[in-house]
């Protein structure tokens, strides 16, 4: 069985989710969603739903662990309250999944009023690869890694022998593991550092490429995120949000920088320098460059 775990606060497109979730899968599956804060006006009524609420806001991290604590699936599919499938993405995943891997599916954007893939005249979509943004200190937002959309290597690994291909990073708001992977390698999702929120993608990104695993985007399915931006607004909307957001991703660049994970097999200079040498906007000297940053010890 797979578990969908979706933690969810106050987002109006929720149940839109569970049904698509429900409505696009072709084996046994549950969703499991963590109420983070008010409770939605309408419940789901399908008995393959289970809801939990903490009380009292805890955050996303907090709230994908406690639906992973209840999930019955052999696999776990975490997504965002506001994103739709592809048919049958569950059998497609699992049919080409590995114990090790993190998956993704090719990603697009969401119409949210129509429910649909979103049709846009630029060539930002479909995203298959992202990228991790070399950290300058200086930056006005904050001093961390982050994903970024890498378009060259999509439109250089269309054909059908890179279907399921490896990806330096993820957005966060879909992937897929096996339960075992999630308790045992993973160790559920950290809040030390990373607080309720931030760098999702970069902790579970950095533990597998760095243990020996491998993050994955298969081409085969795909899912529809909706770029909520100014007309939605934050749906986890964290008090002191940049300040927030900021310490978190300068305390996990420093994490990851100084190979500071005691169960790593590789440190971080093989990402960059094996794994993906051409990686943008990290220069041959980077090395050099972070010292003189301050960002090592």
């Amino acid at each position: 069985m797979l578990s969908i775990l979706i933690p969810s606060r106050n987002s109006p497109f929720l149940n839109k989710t569970i049904q698509d979730v429900l409505g696009n899968a072709t084996g046994e599956v549950e969703v499991v969603v963590n109420v983070d804060e008010n409770w939605p006006s309408e419940l789901v009524n399908d008995s393959r739903v289970t809801y939990i609420h903490p009380g009292e806001p805890r955050g996303l991290r907090w709230g994908i662990n406690a639906c992973a604590a209840v999930a019955k699936g052999e696999y776990l599919l975490k997504c965002d309250d506001h994103v739709a499938f592809g048919p049958g993405f569950d059998k497609i995943l699992i049919e080409n999944h590995r114990d090790n891997w993190v998956q993704i599916p090719r990603r697009y954007a969401l119409d949210a009023e129509n429910w649909k893939i979103e049709e846009r005249s630029d060539d930002k979509y479909p995203i298959d690869y992202m990228y991790l943004d070399f950290p300058r200190k200086g930056k006005d937002h904050d001093d961390g890694i982050h994903g970024v959309p890498w378009q060259e290597r999509r439109d250089q690994r269309m054909s059908s022998e890179f279907e399921i291909d490896d990806t330096p990073s993820m957005q966060g708001s879909c992937y897929f593991v096996t339960k075992k992977y999630f308790d045992n390698f993973l160790h559920g999702l950290s809040e030390e550092g990373y607080g309720q929120f931030s760098q999702e993608a970069q902790e579970i990104g950095f533990k597998t490429w760095l243990g020996g695993g491998a993050v994955r985007v298969n081409k085969k399915t795909w899912y529809a995120h909706l770029h909520k931006g100014n007309r939605y607004g934050k749906m986890y909307n964290i008090p002191n949000w940049n300040q927030y957001t900021k310490e978190a991703s300068e305390w996990s660049a420093n994490y990851w920088l100084n190979n500071l994970w005691l169960e790593r097999k590789k440190d971080f200079a093989w990402l960059i320098d094996n794994k993906f040498p051409s990686m943008p906007t990290w220069p041959t000297d980077w090395k050099q460059q972070i010292k003189e940053m301050g960002w090592t010890n």
